[in-house]
Formats: C-alpha cells, structure tokens, sequence
C-alpha cells in the first residue's frame, strides 16, 4: 500500500497529539511515510514537537517526523495537509466568548457574533496556507476541518474555486455516534441523510446497512433526553458546557420535530437562553473551560515526555472521532466513494436552494472530491432560516473583501442572534477594536 506525506497545519493546536495519535493508531489504513507539523507559533509548537518527535521514536520509528515554521519545508511534498488551525488562539477565542455579553448577546466560537468575529481571521490564515500548499505541492489535496467551517469554506468558493480544498466538521459525526449508542449499533454501521449549514442542520433518515430506519426510535430518545447518553464517547463533552448543549437539544426537536437538530442551533432558536446560560458567569467562558482543562493536560502531557525523554507510561489520548479525517484521505487517495456530510456547493444538492450556498449534506467521496446526494426539497421554515444564515456568511465573506464597514454591519445586523441594528453597530465597534491586528480595515 503507498505510503503518504501529511502536514498538520496549526501544530500547536491541542487537538494535534490527538490527531497524530489517531493517525497512529490507522496506519494499516493510511500508511505514513512522512509527517509534519506546521505552525506560525514557534514555541507553541515546539512543546507538541519535541513531544510527538520523542513519543514517535518509540512507537513508530519509520516515519520521518518533523516540525517546523518554515512553509516551504512543511508544504513541500506532501499529499495532503490537514488544516485546523486558530488565529488569534485562545487569547481571540476569549475576546469572541467575552465581548457579545457586554452588548447583551450570547458569546460563542463558531455561531453569533463570536464566530462572526473568528472567521473574519481565519480567512486570512486559511488563505496563506492554501497558498503554500499550491506553491510547493500543487497536487495536494487540504482537508479543513478549521473553524468557523461555514465562513471557512465560503471565502475558499469565493476566493479560491479551483483550489483543491475539502471542508468538514466533526460535529455530525460525534452526534452520529450518540445516535449509534441509542440504537445500539455501531457508528459505521449507520448510514444518514442530513440537509443544512456548517453548524445548522436537520437530520432526515438514521439508517442500517440493510435498511432499517431508527429515527423514529432516536427522536423519542432526544425528546425525553437530548443526545445525552449513558457513557460519554470524549472527554471533551464530559464539560459541564457540552452536557447543556446535549441536553438542549430536546428543546430543538420541539420546534422543528419532524427532523433530528444540530445542537448548535439552539444559537438561533433560543438565543436568549444561551445568554442567561452564559451572564452569570461572564468572566468563565467554555474558552476558559478549555484553556484549564485540555490545553494544561495536553501540554502537561507533552512537558513530562520532554522531561523523562521517553513517553513510556505517558500517552496522549487518541482522537477517536476524528478517524473521518483517515476515512476522508483515504475516499480520495483510494477512490473509496465513502459517504459524509460534507460542506460543499450547493448546485441543486438542496432543490429549493440557491446554487451558490455552501451547504452541509452527505456526499460520495472520491479521487474527483466529493459528490454531493440530493436531498430533494426542504420546509419553508428550515429554508428562511438557513437563507438567512447562508446571507449572513456572504455579507461577511463580501465585508472581507471589500474592507466594507458597511456590509459588517449589515450582516450583523442580519444575524438571528442579534436584537437590532443598533446593538449590532455596537459590538460590531467593540469587536473592530478587538480585532485590530487581526481583521483588515474596514472603511
């Protein structure tokens, strides 16, 4: 089987030993000949580094591992770069949590105007990397899975259409595999059909290899429950935070219950609960939670490797979930056609939708990329909501380019999670303070 050259780009991430790990623990799926780790954050990276760099020594001694801040090292010959970078860090992400609840709005990574906030950066940062991909390996594919996806991916169809670029998100598949707990099947062995946006989408069908369908069974489940279930899958949603979120979503299916919810929608359906969820507290945000849970566990881990020079006894914890990440490499290096939920073109995916919207539906995954199933037509009410949502990632893409203050404002203003135009121009003034070295100019 050939063997593959992967860059990790945002190695400094705390995701990246779980990823490694992952990747690690499928190598009779996807050989690896080469590995790197990319980063602009030279001493962030350099702790994970030298980490993985002694941890990789002992377990797989024949993959060449480097790390490095170089581009040219890092994106020369490789076959695919996996992107989940963070601009800003968690420093940002704190901004983006913290500064919607001075103006009374929920603050929140990827959804509002926290994710609004965040993807105004990370187009920038997306864009260089794409760049040094194509500089130095034009075959390469980039699988991203960086958040906030939708924004993501709207300014790579806008500004980049021919790139070779595949975006993502683990959201559908870490809820998939609650669903296969209350089923009692396993995760692979379920097939779905799912319609929406990054973050804001509706399962219609939880299907069996052979055929039998259980959303009638999952729905009567997450009525009474939400997807919370009996043994957590990753300690990440063991947070008091993400066992809110999993319980909310009885509430989601209350309002639209003829089809399984996202749990991020509760952002837009009860975006004055997610507030009072988050006043009492406004000096501890889920960046918080993070930044004294997972970063210090991470970088502990990676400390004590360094220190005893063997990771013997002291092991990063697989990413389990991410396995979509081998399994989409793998769609295209081996023309697998595995079926995902996939963030792509629309182009009649969903029948009573624009064209040009960057959806989140199943799609077959191949050499070509991916493919994406029809879905057919939606209800008048899951169409205005996402038509909404869909204009407010455009506006802002536009904003991007145009440095317009304008249409910032418009879409914010535009946003179901924010009350008028008013306190939209507010928080839109307090996040252009914020941003300053990060956003472009807006005039």
């Amino acid at each position: 089987m050939k063997e593959f050259s992967v860059v990790i780009a945002g190695g400094g991430s705390t995701f990246t030993p779980g990823i490694v790990m992952m990747l690690l623990d499928n190598l009779d799926r996807f050989p690896l000949k080469t590995l790197k780790l990319y980063d602009n954050d030279e001493e962030r990276q350099g702790i994970l580094g030298e980490a993985l760099e002694i941890l990789l020594k002992e377990q797989a001694p024949n993959i060449d591992f480097i790390y490095t801040t170089d581009p040219k090292e890092a994106f020369s010959d490789i076959d695919f770069c996996m992107a989940h970078i963070r601009v800003g860090k968690y420093a940002m992400r704190e901004k983006d949590e913290k500064v919607p609840l001075r103006h009374g709005v929920f603050g929140q990574e990827t959804c509002g105007p926290g994710g609004m906030a965040y993807g105004m950066r990370s187009i920038t940062g997306m864009l260089e990397i794409i760049d040094y991909m194509e500089q130095y390996s034009p075959d390469a594919w980039m699988l991203n899975y960086s958040n906030p996806a939708a924004i993501v991916a709207e300014a790579c169809r806008v500004l980049r259409p021919n790139s070779k670029v595949l975006n993502i998100c683990d959201m559908p598949v870490g809820t998939i595999r609650r669903m296969s707990q209350i089923v009692g099947k396993n995760p692979e062995d379920l097939e779905v059909n799912y319609f929406g946006l990054n973050h804001f989408g509706w399962w219609t069908s939880v299907k069996d290899k052979e055929g039998t369908e259980y959303i009638d069974k999952i729905r009567k489940y997450v009525s009474e429950n939400g997807y919370l279930t009996q043994v957590e899958i990753d300690t990440q949603h063991t947070d008091p935070s993400w066992q809110a979120t999993h319980k909310k979503a009885k509430d989601l299916l209350s309002v639209t219950p003829e089809f399984l919810p996202n749990t991020y929608l509760q952002y837009y359906l009860y975006p004055d609960y997610a507030f009072d969820h988050m006043k009492d507290h406004p000096e501890y945000t889920r960046a918080n939670e993070v930044m004294e849970g997972r970063e210090k566990i991470v970088f502990n881990h990676a400390k004590e490797i360094i220190s005893k020079g063997s990771a013997e006894g002291i092991s990063f914890e697989i990413d389990s979930h991410a396995t979509f990440i081998v399994d989409l490499a793998r769609a295209i290096a081996f023309n697998t056609h595995e079926r995902m939920v996939m963030i792509v073109e629309n182009n009649g995916a969903i029948a009573n939708f624009p064209d040009d919207a960057m959806v989140e539906v199943p799609c077959i995954v191949g050499v070509d990329g991916p493919e994406p199933l029809t879905q057919g037509k939606i209800p008048s009410f899951q169409q205005a909501l996402m038509f909404q949502q869909v204009t407010v990632e455009k506006l802002l893409v536009e904003a991007y380019i145009e440095k317009s203050y304008q249409k910032m404002w418009q879409a914010l203003t535009l946003s179901k999670t924010i009350p008028s135009a008013r306190v939209a121009k507010e928080l839109l003034d307090d996040l252009i303070e914020e941003n300053k070295d990060f956003w472009p100019t807006l005039k």
